[in-house]
């Protein structure tokens, strides 16, 4: 279907399948059939049932979802990916930016940039779980003046020679960080979030916006309309902002019938499903089975979850890779 969006594939970060073999396995798989892009997420810890969820986002999953239980970290294993793909792009979507200091993201970034040829992608979020906040040390309140500070920073490393901030939360003393990524002037940055400051802040500081599993297609299209406006309103160009959907994919043999929800259905329903996402402003698709009771548990079987993978990523495989994908492997 030519009208398709770009589709990821969520690495195995999450539950039984997400063993070293498995996250080599499918990554080299999902490239070998043209798949644009590999995906990760963060999540630090899973609060004990009965403890206060935490006021959530729009469209966030429950704290008890059984994807939450087990979850790797979320750079390491697309660098230990990276060595054993050459085109396939990769990213994070999403980690939780004010865990971590702006510097430090964006040395790990750069770092990952180069180990991969210049394949990444920086997916951030303010995080929604106070508890998360807790453990990390960072204060729960003014989460968005935050953010907004954090992409500044992050950017100000990547692209300033010496670099100097100094910002309310952020300050990097006039220093060289090196080495600079890949990527000129840096990896795209991707910010998450549904509230109309989040949307409008990832069209106006950075390349793009991250949508979750539970957009809907109205939703969907008033949300890419305030991402833009937001780029429009900075005086960037509208319509070169990516639009990234996650979304699960539980594929069936016959039509389910009344009630079906996106992502569940016959090979054709669900190919119908992306390009109707495609169609409300989605430019890539993620589908990320991390969050499919049938793979991304921690007491699913391993091997049943990988092959529901390897059928997913065969049935949805596009007719041939991307052509900004069409590159030959990076030197050494």
């Amino acid at each position: 279907m030519s009208d398709l969006p770009l589709l990821g594939f969520g690495l195995p970060v999450s539950g039984s399948w997400a063993t070293p073999t498995t996250m080599i396995h499918l990554a080299r798989r999902a490239e070998e059939l043209g798949w644009a892009s590999l995906w990760t997420f963060q999540r630090l810890l899973q609060p004990l049932d009965g403890e206060p969820d935490a006021a959530h986002n729009p469209g966030t999953r429950p704290v008890g979802d059984p994807a939450y239980a087990s979850v790797h970290d979320a750079v390491l294993p697309l660098a230990f990916v990276a060595a054993h793909t050459s085109t396939i792009g990769l990213g994070t979507a999403t980690v939780c930016a004010p865990f971590t200091p702006p510097v430090v993201l964006a040395k790990a970034m750069s770092t990952l940039d180069h180990l991969s040829g210049g394949r990444v992608t920086t997916g951030i979020g303010m995080g929604w779980l106070p508890q998360e906040y807790v453990a990390a040390g960072v204060p729960f309140q003014r989460r968005g003046a935050r953010m907004e500070e954090y992409v500044r920073c992050l950017k100000a490393v990547w692209t300033q020679d010496p670099v100097q901030f100094d910002g309310e939360f952020y300050t990097v003393p006039r220093s060289h960080v090196g080495p600079r990524p890949v990527q000129r002037p840096h990896p795209p940055v991707l910010v998450g979030g549904a509230a109309e400051p989040a949307l409008r802040r990832a069209g106006r500081l950075a390349e793009g916006w991250i949508g979750s599993t539970r957009t809907d297609l109205e939703s969907l299209a008033r949300s890419v309309a305030l991402v833009r406006a937001g780029a429009e309103e900075a005086g960037r160009d509208p319509d070169a902002v990516r639009i990234l959907v996650r979304t699960v994919v539980d594929l069936v043999a016959e039509d389910p019938g009344h009630g079906r929800r996106r992502g569940h259905g016959t090979r054709q329903q669900v190919l119908g499903d992306l390009a109707d996402l495609a169609s409300h402003g989605a430019t890539e698709v993620l589908v990320d089975l991390n969050f499919s009771p049938r793979v991304g548990s921690p007491d699913v079987d391993a091997d049943g979850a990988t092959a529901e993978a390897e059928r997913v990523l065969d049935a949805l495989a596009p007719p041939q890779p991307p052509p900004h994908l069409r590159r030959p492997p990076p030197s050494a």
